[in-house]
């Protein structure tokens, strides 16, 4: 049986992908939380680093994983990576490639975690500044390993709906 007949000024109905794209308003201030909270995450960790930048490097260099060429490098390198993705957090500038790069570098830093902890070398993460060997009873992999998994999320969050609130993406396609 077919449905009513349409009257003459009746609207259409909305295509399936306009349905798809519709985004409700909670879902976008929700991730501008999200998007604002991981670059505090970002920022609060590359200005830590990034005063002491041979101490960031001795950090990268206890976790045992990487050849000594490329130690530095990373420690000096990393702390301006995570203040750039801060920063384009922060402004909404490219939410869905910064979360995917931030989501890579979570798991990356999950790795490193679980890799350390499994072979038994006691360090401290370094992910907030310091790092380096510390006393076996003073690690906290667990924790930490929660603690970006958390962060994880967040990024899982915006690379799945990176539309947000106050962001110049927004500007950007109005």
């Amino acid at each position: 049986m077919a449905g009513p007949a349409a009257q003459p000024g009746d609207s259409a109905p909305a295509p399936a992908s306009a349905a798809w794209r519709a985004v409700p308003a909670w879902s976008e201030w929700l991730g501008t939380a999200v998007r604002l909270g991981l670059a505090v995450v970002w920022g609060w960790a590359g200005l830590a680093k990034i005063a002491d930048p041979a101490e960031a490097a001795q950090a990268v260099r206890a976790y045992e994983i990487l050849p000594e060429s490329l130690v530095k490098p990373i420690g000096y390198g990393l702390p301006f990576l995570e203040l750039a993705l801060a920063l384009l957090l922060l402004i909404g500038l490219g939410v869905r490639l910064v979360a995917g790069v931030s989501a890579l570098l979570l798991l990356t830093f999950i790795a490193g975690i679980a890799s350390a902890w499994a072979r038994g070398i006691s360090i401290d993460c370094g992910c907030f500044g310091g790092g380096g060997h510390v006393d076996a009873s003073q690690t906290e992999y667990l924790q930490e390993i929660l603690r970006d998994t958390g962060f994880l999320l967040l990024a899982g969050w915006l690379l799945s709906r990176p539309r947000t609130r106050l962001s110049a993406d927004g500007w950007l396609a109005s």
